[in-house]
Formats: structure tokens, C-alpha cells, sequence
């Protein structure tokens, strides 16, 4: 199983989407939460070179921004 992390904002409507699609096809996630975790937010912008949400990790593998296609490479989901 994979191991995924999504870095979010509690206003942001492609985070939710991620979270839709992770929760749709089963998949466990950390959420951090950028707005409260300074820790967090220095982690996503490190990963991603970005300060735009949702930055996810999937397995090191970084994906921003919600991108059904690239999950479901990431993820190897068919």
C-alpha cells in the first residue's frame, strides 16, 4: 500500500476533491493541515517548491493541485 500524505488548507476545494477520490477508491492518507502545522507548511513548500494546496506525496512521488489522472498513475489504480 501506498503511503500518502495530502497537505491542505480547510477552505481549499481541490483538497476536498483529493480527499473525495482518496476516500472513493480506499485509499489511507495523512492530512496536514498547512494553516495550523508551520512544521507542515515548511514540508509542503520543501516538497513542491509551491505554496499552493494541495500539495500531495504519494510515495515520494509529489503531485499539486488535484490531478485525477496522475493519482490514479501514482496510485496504480486502473
Amino acid at each position: 500500500m501506498a503511503h500518502v500524505t495530502i497537505y491542505t488548507t480547510p477552505t481549499c476545494g481541490y483538497c476536498k476533491m483529493a480527499k473525495a477520490f482518496f476516500k472513493e477508491h480506499a485509499i489511507e492518507y495523512i492530512e496536514r493541515d498547512v494553516t495550523v502545522d508551520q512544521t507542515a507548511m515548511n514540508e509542503a513548500l520543501e516538497k513542491s517548491g509551491q505554496t499552493a494546496v494541495p500539495v500531495i506525496d504519494i510515495d515520494g512521488s509529489i503531485s499539486v493541485g488535484f490531478n485525477s489522472a496522475k493519482l490514479k498513475e501514482l496510485l496504480h489504480i486502473v
